[in-house]
Parts: C-alpha cells; structure tokens; sequence
C-alpha cells in the first residue's frame, strides 16, 4: 500500500493512492496515518478495503508528511563511507545517532524556509524507515517486522549551526521544514528489498547525489536493531537512514542553498519530492 495525507497543514487526512496513482481518502476509516494504525493489525485491516470504492481526493490538495504525531525523529550520520569522505570524517564503527526535532517535519512539497542567521543550507536525500510495531533490544532478524514502511526524507540542515563555533548536530538539522517526509509511506510488502533502491537528489536540475541504499554502511535492519538497545521503538517513529555522496558541504567551494533554488529528489518505489528555497519572513 501507499498510504498518505493530504490537506492544510495541521489539519491533514489520511489517504490511501489507488491503482491508477489517485489519492483516496481513508477519512472515516482510519484517523490518521499515525500510532496505533502502523500496527500490522491494523495494516492488514486497510489492505482488506475496497480502495476503488472510496472517495477521490481533489488533484490539487496539498500533500503533508506521510506520518502524524511523530514521536522520535531518530537520524544516522555518515552511513554511506563515500559520504563520510566528503564531509571530511571517519567511516564508523558503529551506527552514529542523532535527533532532529520533529516540528522540523513538512511536507514533501511545501517551501523550505532558511531560518534566520542560517548562511550553509545543505540538502540529504535519504531513506526513511517508520516504525510500526514497538520493540526494544530486537536482534537483526526480528527487526523487520517491526517496520510499518518507508518514505523518502530530506533531511536539511544549516552546516554553519550544525559544525560552527559550539556546533552540535540536532541544532543545524531541526529549523521548521527541514525534514520533508513522503509523499507517500510504502508498506513493507511493496519494498522487497529496502537495501536495492536508487536514490537521487537534484538542485535546479544538477543531479548532485545519485546512488543506491546497497552502499550503506549499517542496513535497514541493523539499524533498526542498533537504535532499539537504546531507546524503545514505537509506531510512528522515523530512522533517517543516512545520505549518499553529493551534498553541498562535500564540494570544493561548498554549495549552499539560497532562496530560489528548486529542489527535486526520489528513491525508487517511493515517489518523489519538490522543494522550494525560500528565506525566513
């Protein structure tokens, strides 16, 4: 299934896509994509709707980020060794964690907004693992089952907030919509093998980042097992899976984003998101 949500911000709907690539909605059936319906129960009782019976969504509705009430926005740094290289660090040891805030989630075409005081604006595409089920402690083997699906993610930051004077992670990567997620959320039936996806990212039609999640360092399901042995895992958490090579930071000059610039970017199965740079008010 490709679930959605559709409608202003704040106020979004659940959505279900149809076999034609027509947005139903779910309104009535479900609440949200959201917590208790991510559980595989509740999965299979949506798989179980008559789809083609269901009211047409207008083409035209805004599309919001594919999850609600998102509880943890869990992110990987340097899972890609070519990544790491450019951005000048050590490919680790072990899976590098940290979180982005989720009042930075918008949706996959909504404006990005440069915050005040924010001159390095960087893009990431990368592979967003939701979490259906909770678990903790989970081995490598039991993870996927835990797994609601997967969604592209843009996960933007502000490198001079992110490395500059105190730096610090979580601040360069949590302004307002710097963390785009769907269009849609793909259910683990329909992505086979979540390690044979090519992902690409564009800026004003320059392909900068082109390559595929079979060069992570750390894989879906060690990720998933990894973060478990420190946190619970609950319905609804997102796992940023890291980026490839290609981001601004790893050019020489660096390129930055400036309001204008158009952002495109996909992974195979998953759809694709568009962005506009614009600056803060």
């Amino acid at each position: 299934m490709k679930l959605a949500r559709f409608g202003a911000r704040g106020e979004e709907q659940p959505g279900i896509v149809d076999a034609a690539g027509q947005m139903r909605s779910l309104a009535g059936a479900i609440d949200d994509i959201a917590g208790a319906t991510l559980q595989p129960l509740a999965l299979d009782q949506l798989r179980s709707l008559d789809v083609e019976t269901l009211p047409l969504v207008d083409s035209d509705v805004r599309i919001g980020p594919c999850v609600g009430a998102v509880g943890k926005f869990i992110c990987i740094g340097l899972n890609y060794s070519d990544h790491a290289a450019e951005s000048g660090m050590e490919v680790p040891d072990e899976p590098v964690l940290f979180m982005k805030a989720t009042s930075a989630i918008s949706g996959p075409y909504d404006d990005v907004v440069l915050p005040v005081g924010a001159t390095k604006g960087d893009w990431e595409v990368e592979l967003g693992v939701v979490i259906g089920s909770a678990g903790t402690n989970l081995p490598n083997a039991a993870a996927r089952r835990h797994i609601a699906g997967y969604c592209v993610v843009n996960d933007l930051s502000d490198r001079g907030f992110q490395l500059d004077g105190t730096g610090q992670w979580v601040k360069g990567k949590s302004a307002d919509t710097f963390a785009p997620l769907g269009p849609w959320l793909v259910t683990c039936d329909e992505v086979p093998d979540p390690q044979q996806l090519d992902i690409w990212l564009e800026v004003d039609g320059h392909r900068h980042q082109d390559g595929s999640t079979a060069t992570m360092i750390f894989g879906v399901d060690a990720l998933v097992a990894y973060v478990s042995r420190f946190m619970s895992l609950q319905p609804g958490d997102v796992i940023s899976t890291g980026t490839p090579p290609g981001v601004g930071l790893g050019y020489d000059p660096p390129i930055w984003l400036r309001p204008g610039n158009v952002m495109q970017l996909g992974i195979a199965g998953l759809g694709e998101q568009r962005q506009r740079v614009v600056a803060a008010p």
